[in-house]
């Protein structure tokens, strides 16, 4: 085996967003362009002499780009890598497996919850040390190489055996093959009462687990159906499979719709639940009635002194500022600190470093917790199951104890896809030069109290993030939020947060969209939606 130098000169459009670099398959299936980004990546971190973790959703291409990674790897000089076996790891298992080994890092290969196949998308990211997403100090230096090269190196070498769990080697580097769920499972059932929820399956207590297709399939099948004792069947959709089987595995009410209308039927399972491509977002929903991500961060924060693994008490929660205030009410309550942060998982990765939060939660269907250091689906749906157990009430029955409690805070996200870039570009800079005229003003019979730009000053490090979200704040506590997400490969997703407290007990039974609809008529006429993008109506509704 040799080691070589392939020339080649830098490649446009490698700019790493907040989840990594996504791109469309064909994109990454691109001469030297996958190359070019993976040594971008070593040359930034180093490779000499270290371990890297190395896994990825299964989607088209995953196996193909781990070959490459490896032969790469060698060549740069690295002393080990663990990669999961057929080179799958759901992306909370890779953190995990980053923490507990003690690596330099990891390579996840993913784009998350956007659909995959020959002609979709692909993505890779590298995760710190820490198990969690690399700073955007590091994304942007990780860029700048790639402006810069003018070649990498690579093994010249055979594929290796991943099928098979055991040590190979590759040029000197060491290469294990491990089971990717053993550890991931073994975590779990170290934080939660798996006798407990093992008795609530045996007490004939149905469930439905609908893996999409996508990583958390052997996962939830190994957890659920074997260690719980939950009936086979349970985990539906449970292979993954290279595009997923055509699904769009995002876990929401719109991808998950037959999900949805099961869990909605008339002999609905008691619990249902959905994860996304790589395995770190959740959809929960009740016998009858959905649990919005923004309640169920409320009621698992609520309620997670129930599992052995947070019976000492939270040190704090942490919602990302799109997401509703029902965390707040809950951290108010406990008398623990609630943190705002910008969207992305890195800024919770600080708080939950300085053991200033235990729980953490977006509105994007991701929750964790200071286990791993990424947001994790199976996680909330294993505490969620915990709590059903001990407390021995429905899901529906928390929810309404819950929001008699504290409140309810309607709430709900409008997606607006594949908007030209240009035009919601446009759209924001407007809404963003108007905020200071805004304040007093009376729209829908509500009346403005402020806005602003959200910015974000990190109490750990110090460091600033600035034009994270358009915040438009009305004097009853209503919220709209619009931002511009990076999470698609095509245009530009404009989302639009909408939310109003009732505190209940009265308006607390409303459909989510009928509470919600001066605020959504409000939000059109003041970013002039329809005027910037032609779009009258949202793609998706959560």
């Amino acid at each position: 085996m040799t080691t070589h130098t392939v020339p080649t000169a830098p490649i446009a459009g490698q700019k790493p967003g907040t989840s990594g670099l996504r791109k469309k398959t064909p994109v990454f299936m691109g001469a030297h362009y996958l190359e070019n980004f993976v040594q971008a990546i070593f040359d930034v971190v180093g490779a000499e002499g270290k371990t890297f973790v190395l896994g990825g959703d299964g989607r088209y291409f995953n196996d193909r780009a781990a070959q490459v990674i490896l032969r790469m790897a060698a060549a740069n000089g690295a002393a080990r890598v663990i990669v999961g076996q057929g080179a799958i790891l759901s992306t909370p298992a890779a953190s995990h497996l980053i923490r507990s080994h003690r690596t330099d890092g990891g390579i996840i290969l993913s784009a998350s919850h956007n659909p995959g196949g020959p002609t979709e998308d692909f993505g890779i990211k590298f995760n710190m040390p820490n198990g969690g997403p690399a700073p955007e100090s590091v994304t942007e230096a990780m860029y700048l190489r790639t402006t810069q090269m003018t070649g990498y190196r690579i093994l010249d070498a055979q594929d290796i055996e991943l099928a098979s769990v055991g040590r190979v080697m590759l040029g000197a580097m060491v290469v294990d093959v491990v089971d990717p769920v053993a550890d991931y499972a073994a975590l779990m059932e170290s934080l939660f009462d798996f006798p407990a929820i093992a008795r609530l399956f045996a007490g004939g207590f149905r469930m439905r687990m609908d893996s999409m297709c996508a990583v958390t399939g052997p996962y939830a099948v190994e957890i659920l159906e074997r260690r719980l004792g939950a009936a086979a069947g349970t985990v539906i959709n449970a292979v993954p499979l290279p595009d997923f089987g055509g699904m769009h595995p995002d876990p929401n009410p719109t991808w998950a719709k037959a999900l949805m209308d099961e869990m909605l039927g008339p002999d609905a399972p008691d619990f249902g639940a959905a994860s996304d491509g790589d395995g770190d977002r959740n959809m929960v929903v009740g016998a009858g009635v959905y649990v919005s991500p923004s309640d169920s961060l409320a009621v698992l924060a609520a309620n997670a002194h129930l599992a052995p693994g947070y019976a000492a008490g939270l040190k704090g929660v942490a919602r990302s500022m799109p997401t509703s205030a029902a965390v707040d009410r809950v951290a108010q309550r406990l008398g623990i600190a609630c943190y705002e942060t910008p969207t992305g998982w890195k800024f919770f990765g600080n708080l939950l470093d300085a053991g200033l939060a235990t729980l953490c939660g977006e509105e994007s269907f991701g929750t964790g917790s200071d286990h791993v250091r990424e947001k994790d689906g199976l996680w909330a749906v294993l505490l969620w199951l915990n709590i059903l157990a001990v407390r021995g009430q429905s899901a529906a029955q928390i929810l309404a104890e819950h929001w008699a409690e504290y409140g309810r805070n309607y709430y709900s996200r409008h997606d607006f896809e594949a908007i030209p870039t240009d035009k919601a570009d446009a759209m924001m800079a407007v809404l963003r030069g108007s905020l200071l005229d805004l304040e007093g003003m009376e729209l829908e019979g509500l009346s403005v109290a402020a806005a602003d730009d959200f910015a974000y000053t990190d109490p750990v490090d110090g460091s600033v993030s600035k034009a994270q979200g358009v915040r438009i704040l009305f004097a009853d506590g209503s919220r709209i939020v619009l931002r511009l997400s990076g999470t698609g490969t095509e245009g530009a997703t404009l989302r639009l947060y909408l939310e109003r407290y009732a505190p209940g007990p009265d308006g607390l039974d409303l459909d989510p969209q009928a509470a919600l609809a001066p605020i959504i008529r409000a939000a059109h006429r003041l970013a002039q939606i329809e005027a910037f993008t032609g779009r009258v109506a949202p793609d998706v509704i959560t």
